[in-house]
């Protein structure tokens, strides 16, 4: 009997010799450091991977995910990614990717008790109790749900820009902040908001970048 995993071993072997056979020296162009124009943080689901989707090439996306894209201001993985990314990659969009019928999204909108999860998804219950009145109006269970990932992703995009290494990035007008979401039903992308300027910033969170 076949081990499953030994699927995935023999598809990278099939998938480098593809590659090998299109341009010969197709790894050789990776070997040098890498240089991603993207930083992409996205939602851990297997039906979302990020240079699948958007056709992109190994070397162009510089890739974060986590359950449900959360940008935790005391998560040190991807405040640490981040400021790689912006800082010595000098990525010139960081993008912040959702996809409609999120789990985890999903999974944050009842009062079931998960496990250690459930600390983490305590932050879209409060992007939740933030929007209560305009989700509780859907009827419709799926579409409260999607938009629930859309506000999400909203306030995400808007968290990556409360950090200082990237506030200093738009200051410079040296990146450009995107909140994206995917749809698992037609594999499109829809965009939501695009942050260019640190006046989009609340003055609340902003920094005096001269200290």
């Amino acid at each position: 009997m076949i081990k499953s995993y030994t699927k995935l071993l023999n598809g990278n072997k099939e998938w480098a010799a593809q590659q090998l056979s299109k341009d010969s020296m197709f790894f050789e162009k990776l070997t040098p450091l890498q240089t991603p124009e993207y930083l992409w943080i996205g939602c851990s689901d297997s039906r979302v991977p990020a240079e699948t989707i958007t056709g992109a090439t190994p070397g162009e996306i510089f890739v974060h995910r986590n359950i449900a894209n959360l940008v935790v201001h005391t998560d040190l993985n991807l405040l640490s990614v981040l400021e790689y990314a912006v800082k010595i990659l000098k990525v010139k969009h960081v993008i912040l990717c959702g996809h409609y019928g999120c789990g985890g999204v999903k999974a944050s909108m009842d009062n079931m008790a998960y496990g250690y999860v459930d600390n983490w998804l305590r932050n879209i219950k409060e992007v939740y109790a933030k929007n209560a009145q305009e989700i509780e109006s859907i009827a419709d269970e799926e579409a409260k749900v999607n938009r629930m990932v859309e506000l999400n992703v909203i306030e995400q995009a808007k968290n990556v820009c409360k950090t200082k290494v990237v506030q200093k990035a738009l200051a410079k007008q040296s990146v450009q902040v995107h909140g994206w979401v995917y749809g698992i039903q037609d594999g499109i992308i829809k965009e939501l908001i695009n942050i260019t300027d640190r006046d989009q910033v609340h003055p609340i969170f902003t920094y005096n970048l001269e200290k």
